[in-house]
């Protein structure tokens, strides 16, 4: 079994996306654990702020197949406007992490260089897998939490019943 982690983010409809899509994401996988759900404002275009956690969960499906499974659930949320790198996003299934795996290809790359940019992917991260250490760096995410530079960074937990 493999244990993976997937980035959750949306701005539009937030609440209402991401509780289906958690919804998705246990039929197919089973058993989650969720971080806390922060709101944090968009990078790289203005709109609405994003909700955004990471959850993790075991599995035998290869990491083809479970990017396979994240397309297909994102797929049920399209709305016309997506399609660029930077916009509002009905809702957005990042693969961060695969067991211990590197992979760079063209359309996949894991570890998500994400991880290491963004508040908004490392905090939940290191709530839920603090003890893991990042495949290439070797360090826990607790601690490339704890280094983290959060000058620029507004996280805001945020409630969200997500049964």
């Amino acid at each position: 079994m493999a244990r993976v982690y997937i980035g959750i983010g949306s701005n539009i409809e937030p609440r209402r996306h991401i509780r289906v899509g958690l919804r998705q994401l246990r039929r197919r996988f089973g058993s989650l654990t969720l971080s806390t759900v922060y709101a944090n404002p968009p990078v790289g275009f203005h709109g609405a702020d994003f909700l955004n956690l990471v959850v993790g969960f075991d599995t035998g499906l290869s990491v083809r197949a479970v990017l396979n499974q994240l397309h297909a659930i994102e797929a049920t949320h399209r709305y016309h406007g997506e399609g660029r790198r930077f916009a509002p996003r009905a809702l957005d299934l990042d693969l961060l992490l695969y067991d211990e795996l590197v992979l760079h290809e063209p359309q996949l790359h894991i570890p998500r260089a994400e991880i290491l940019r963004y508040a908004f992917v490392l905090c939940p991260l290191a709530e839920v897998a603090g003890e893991r250490r990042h495949p290439q760096l070797g360090r826990t995410f607790a601690e490339l939490w704890a280094a983290f530079d959060r000058t620029h960074t507004r996280l805001t937990p945020v409630a969200l019943d997500m049964d």
